[in-house]
């Protein structure tokens, strides 16, 4: 701190010191107008020397192409203090690339060590409170407790619900890769990798895991890339409107009418496994829904920003699928129940490539898809009754009596 400086330094160190930081920022600052590169700008939020805080945001308004990334606990060394990882900073808000142009594709790094710790760490509470079941489909239709289902070698692409607020990304993401090892590569929306999401939302470093994850931004183009890389790809077809639904409509898909994956999954002879998850209304209870939060005074000024000024998906669709806003929803929580997944039988694509290019054949696979992914869902709506540990409190019973690492019981798939 500046009083430990002047403990320890002369007067007239300190003084000097100041008048060449004077300059230096002077001499900067009249250059920042001529910066044209790509910028990240890591502040300490417990800087007692200067105030990085307020310094970056101004560099936000300043720089042309600048993120800003805050840490709160870190002090005025941050570069030299445990904990904070320079590269896993940078990948996550975007910035590592391994030529001119960004390819979230091909720029992507495996995961370390600490990076799949700080991704269960983020999930550590829900997953704790959900005790999430996995079951899957083996090939002859028997369905079992666990991932045996599931194929070892991609592409692969997983097709399935999007749970309200995304809730089950984290639990089936991070599940599959430690029980599995299969890293499963993630379609989101565009406004995740959108520099004007970080203005728009209050702390948009909330996205960076996602990025350090693997997921990109969804375009044909970064489709196309991933099934040729052979990897397990992620999809919502319902995207936004599924996973930002109004009161009522949990579980419910809002898939567009024409097929949109299905001929590019045959291309690759791509395997496809229909999904659902349940476990929503099990943990809390929705408040305020975009209807709601339009009859609000001056939201429309921030839905406004967040829809005009961001990126929009499906803007020439037809039907529920096009409303895909992006919105803030307001919850109420509930005593903790549990989530559950089921990964369909899986639909081979392989030698299929020339009848799926018949748009009548790939429209009826479609809805097949379609259809196997709300089987599953009304699938795991009726087991879940027979759960006698779907509420946390019997799941805390049992772990006390068996320990807390003990695999506690569900239904008979």
């Amino acid at each position: 701190s500046l009083m430990y400086l002047a403990d320890i330094l002369p007067k007239e160190s300190i003084v000097w010191k100041m008048k060449m930081l004077r300059t230096a920022s002077s001499f900067v600052n009249s250059r920042l107008h001529a910066v044209k590169a790509q910028t990240l700008v890591v502040a300490s939020g417990n800087d007692e020397l200067l105030p990085s805080r307020d310094e970056a945001e101004r560099l936000r308004g300043t720089l042309k192409k600048c993120r800003v990334r805050h840490f709160r606990d870190n002090g005025h060394k941050i570069l030299l203090e445990d904990g904070f990882d320079l590269v896993t900073t940078i990948k996550g808000a975007g910035d590592y690339r391994r030529s001119r142009q960004t390819d979230y594709v091909l720029d992507f790094l495996p995961l370390s060590d600490d990076e799949l710790e700080k991704a269960i760490d983020r999930d550590r509470l829900l997953t704790f409170a959900t005790d999430p079941v996995m079951l899957s489909t083996l090939p002859d239709g028997k369905i079992v407790r666990g991932l045996a289902g599931l194929p070892r070698a991609g592409p692969v692409l997983l097709v399935g619900y999007h749970m309200l607020m995304g809730f089950e990304l984290g639990p089936l993401v991070t599940g599959v890769l430690r029980s599995t090892g299969i890293h499963i590569r993630g379609l989101a929306h565009p406004f995740m990798f959108n520099e004007s999401s970080d203005q728009l939302i209050p702390d948009s470093s909330n996205y960076d895991l996602h990025r350090i994850m693997g997921a990109v931004p969804v375009t044909a183009v970064n489709f196309y890339k991933l099934l040729s890389e052979k990897q397990f790809v992620l999809l919502y077809p319902g995207g936004a409107r599924e996973a930002l639904h109004r009161k009522g409509e949990e579980y419910r898909l809002f898939w567009p009418e024409q097929s949109e994956f299905v001929r590019m999954a045959s291309r690759f002879g791509a395997t496809i496994i229909p999904f659902g998850v349940v476990g929503e209304d099990d943990i809390c209870d929705m408040l305020l829904d975009y209807n709601d939060l339009m009859k609000l005074p001056f939201y429309d000024i921030l839905d406004k920003k967040l829809n005009e000024e961001g990126l929009k998906l499906r803007t020439d669709s037809t039907g529920e699928i096009k409303n895909q806003d992006m919105h803030p929803v307001v919850l109420t929580p509930k005593m903790p129940g549990r989530f559950y997944f089921i990964f369909g039988e899986p639909i081979e694509t392989k030698g299929r490539e020339k009848e799926l290019r018949d748009k009548e054949k790939a429209q009826h696979l479609y809805l097949h898809v379609k259809s196997e992914v709300e089987s599953c869902i009304k699938y795991l709506k009726e087991k879940r009754e027979e759960d006698p540990y779907r509420s946390i409190l019997p799941r805390l019973l049992y772990q006390a009596a068996h320990g807390s690492d003990a695999e506690i019981p569900t239904f008979e798939p």
